[in-house]
């Protein structure tokens, strides 16, 4: 069986991320992201060591928006001590396959891509002129899509509008923390487990996810985790939905150790 899990806010947190969500100074916290020489990243000392199980006796799969370079900032997953078969980045739009990129994949993306959505610039220009104006510095992610570092979150409204009027061109948006974010609808984290899980003829066990971007993937998986801080705790419900007791870092770990409680109580193990 399969456990998937987005990363950022969801197992781990950014320093910005404890301050905004809250962070008990009585919880042991070891730091797993390392940018500029900078720990940057950190889960508590129990999801570190439930995540480590999780990785030596079942098949996790991380799903996570980061591009691959950003997702090998993770030091946890480059020395060996917590083995990965595959990874999803760039929020399904490339897969890793013990660390390499597989260009099968890679093609059949590209090639969806072009057919279902149009381009940035075009659907930048489009929202320019339809007096869409976001105050935030603007992002490209590998030429695939792009957010907004924002001062100033959109409401609730104007959300939901521009929400259905970019989907008329093939893409979405998600609001993550100050990060808004435009990727077309054919990338995917949901195709790309499916693709997984069909390759390896298994099932999606267990997910979690704490955005909308994270809707798809967790869809697929028979049981469902979501952090209640999350941009998705308003949206998904259903007897397969888990909301954490905690919000922020202790909910990483609430997660962490309910993958392994559910994994135990099924008596399922990947080797």
């Amino acid at each position: 069986m399969i456990v998937a899990s987005d990363l950022d806010r969801t197992l781990v947190y950014s320093k910005r991320a404890l301050n905004e969500l809250g962070c008990s100074p009585q919880i042991p916290l070891i730091p797993v992201e390392k940018k500029d020489g900078n720990w940057v990243a950190f889960m508590t000392e129990r999801a570190f060591n439930a995540l480590s199980d999780l990785c030596k006796y079942h098949l996790f799969i991380p799903v996570t928006t980061r591009t691959t370079e950003q997702f090998n900032r993770f030091e946890l997953f480059n020395h060996g001590n917590f083995p990965l078969t595959y990874a999803i980045t760039l929020n399904g739009a490339e897969i890793l396959h013990k660390g390499k990129t597989l260009h099968e994949w890679t093609i059949y993306m590209t090639s969806k891509i072009q057919n279902e959505s149009i381009t940035q610039i075009t659907l930048l220009s489009i929202l320019n002129k339809e007096g869409y104006q976001f105050d935030g510095k603007i992002r490209q992610v590998d030429n695939l899509f792009y957010y907004y570092i924002l001062n100033t979150p959109p409401s609730p409204e104007v959300k939901a509008a521009l929400q259905n009027f970019v989907a008329e061109y093939g893409w979405r948006i998600s609001l993550q923390g100050r990060k808004l974010y435009f990727i077309p609808t054919a990338i995917s984290k949901g195709a790309a487990l499916e693709f997984i899980c069909r390759r390896e003829g298994m099932e999606a066990f267990a997910g979690a996810g704490d955005s909308l971007l994270d809707l798809d993937f967790l869809q697929n998986c028979r049981y469902q985790f979501v952090p209640r801080h999350g941009e998705l705790a308003n949206e998904i419900k259903g007897t397969k939905v888990t909301m954490t007791n905690n919000a922020g870092v202790a909910a990483g770990e609430e997660i962490l150790l309910g993958f392994l409680t559910l994994l135990k109580s099924k008596n399922i193990s990947y080797f």
